[in-house]
């Protein structure tokens, strides 16, 4: 997949670090070529250009990404114009930076995709999010163990979960399984918000929509994903 990510502070650099690092094209801008020439060995792009500039920001490969990050944090005007322009330039997938809440409200009216806070979320769980075109969600419980939150592949939908054997091949457990429910916020945007249907049963039928949770080790998680024709790192 091809990312650009606006911004090389903390998170951004460490998002743009470890994407390249999954094999991703990622392009990183920063308006300090400190920090561009800091990680132009780390990532796959990098360049100074400032974000808020249209002329410069048009040059960028925009329709040709599928994510677009602004990680900007110490400027939040720039982050709004960053942002605002992004999407004005028709981005696919608009995610940008909150820096507090009414700022992620003045995020929410522009329009994007999805809202990230740093300081509550680390750069690696979101490059797991980004990179797998299932992946919803993960929670690490320790450097080889997570709980994962999986849109369903179609491989699976109208399977029972005792079908799956996913403790026997897999040595991975099925702990629930949630759906999204939406509904309209104050701006008239649709949002979603979490359905837990229960701790997961053997005679459970897995269902279109349904967004799996599983707990195990990562390298089994990954071979149950390639298993069903996910593809996984």
């Amino acid at each position: 997949m091809k990312y650009i990510i606006v911004g090389l502070g903390s998170f951004g650099s460490s998002l743009g670090v470890a994407l390249t690092s999954q094999g991703h094209e990622v392009i990183a801008i920063d308006i300090s070529m400190q920090k561009v020439e800091a990680y132009k060995e780390l990532i796959t792009h990098t360049i100074c250009m400032d974000a808020t500039d249209e002329y410069t920001v048009k040059g960028l490969p925009i329709v040709d990404t599928d994510i677009v990050v602004v990680a900007i944090g110490e400027d939040q005007g720039a982050n709004v114009m960053a942002t605002a322009l992004f999407k004005t330039l028709n981005a696919r997938h608009l995610i940008s930076r909150s820096i507090n809440p009414l700022h992620e409200k003045v995020l929410q009216a522009i329009g994007v995709d999805d809202i990230f806070h740093p300081e509550k979320e680390s750069a690696m769980r979101w490059s797991k999010r980004l990179s797998l075109r299932y992946f919803v969600d993960s929670y690490s419980l320790t450097d080889s163990f997570s709980i994962v939150e999986i849109s369903i592949p179609e491989a699976l939908i109208g399977k029972t979960v005792a079908a799956l054997q996913m403790e026997h091949k897999f040595n991975i457990k099925l702990l629930s399984t949630m759906q999204y429910e939406h509904y309209d916020d104050s701006f008239g945007r649709t949002q979603r918000k979490p359905s837990i249907q229960g701790l997961a049963t053997p005679e459970q039928v897995l269902q279109d929509n349904d967004v799996l949770v599983v707990y195990g080790a990562n390298k089994h998680i990954n071979q149950f994903l390639r298993s069903v024709g996910v593809k996984a790192h």
